[in-house]
């Protein structure tokens, strides 16, 4: 796949992924080929995470390893110190931020790589924006619900003054001490997510370390539940590089749970997606603002 003066960086961070259950060497592999360089803040672990991204043995990774500040607990800040390390050391012109268990589909590859390029010198265009597949349950489900963003960038121009509060969104600080959302194109390009599909005892895990860097306890995660309301069948393909990781480590027999009783928050939700398909609108919250590119 021939590329003309243009670099892409990819870049990530990952901590204890494997006895937290992520597919991060699947999430990896998802992107290396489209990318000149990976780089990837690796925490110190308790598991192999280190020697499993070692063992790629790919030219094109730059691991930096790290230590978490176990000290701060407030909004994931610590996530976007980590992540802010393995973007601050992306040389490329385009930094593609893709999360441990996030996959790009080998298919989209080519189309992706056509979109950059014809992008690189409208510098109008800040960042691309992908279209989300969050799974839920198991991989049979969708969250569809405004709780959940359907648009999100990825992909930052590299050459401008960025930086994340929470490793959620990316910020533009072209005024110094007030940041502002980047001018993004929304690409007809799906990421599949695959965090909410993982087997409860990693899933318990996880929350426990997610609850510790935002200030939240959480009680003990036992099963999945969610409001039957926000859910769809996934009547897609799943990419080829995930199916392993689907079959051994993803729960399986998830199913809605009728009897779920809403909240008030699941309430204004459905009135929301009501409103949304009245009207054919996407009322979801949106990290960036959106270009219209003729």
């Amino acid at each position: 796949m021939k590329r003309v003066l243009m670099k892409v960086s990819g870049f990530t961070f990952i901590r204890n992924g494997i006895n937290l259950g992520y597919p991060f060497v699947e999430s990896i592999k998802s992107i290396l080929p489209i990318c000149d360089e990976f780089i990837i803040a690796v925490g110190k672990s308790e598991d192999n995470t280190l020697q499993k991204i070692r063992a790629l043995k790919s030219k094109k990774i730059k691991i930096i390893e790290t230590s978490w500040n176990e000290n701060i607990s407030d909004r994931g800040f610590v996530y976007a110190q980590q992540k802010m390390i393995a973007q601050y050391n992306c040389t490329g012109d385009w930094a593609f931020y893709l999360e441990g268990d996030e996959i790009l589909d080998s298919k989209d590859h080519k189309k992706l790589l056509i979109e950059l390029q014809n992008h690189l010198n409208n510098k109008d265009i800040e960042a691309l924006a992908f279209k989300y597949h969050h799974f839920y349950g198991s991989p049979e489900w969708l969250a569809v619900s405004p709780r959940w963003y359907r648009k999100e960038c990825r992909i930052i121009r590299n050459t401008l003054r960025s930086w994340d509060p929470d490793s959620l969104y990316f910020l533009i600080m072209d005024q110094n001490k007030k940041g502002r959302y980047p001018k993004a194109v929304v690409l007809d390009i799906p990421i599949y997510h695959y965090g909410h599909v993982r087997k409860t005892t990693f899933m318990d895990k996880k929350v426990n370390q997610v609850g510790k860097f935002w200030g939240h306890k959480h009680p003990k995660f036992t099963h999945y539940s969610i409001d039957p309301k926000s859910l769809k069948k996934f009547d897609g393909k799943h990419p080829s590089i995930i199916k392993s990781w689907l079959q051994n480590y993803a729960e399986q027999n998830y199913k809605p749970d009728h009897n779920y009783k809403p909240s008030v928050r699941d309430f204004r939700h459905r009135w929301t997606m009501k409103i949304e398909s009245l009207f054919n609108l996407d009322l979801t919250k949106k990290h960036f603002k959106v270009l219209k590119v003729k």
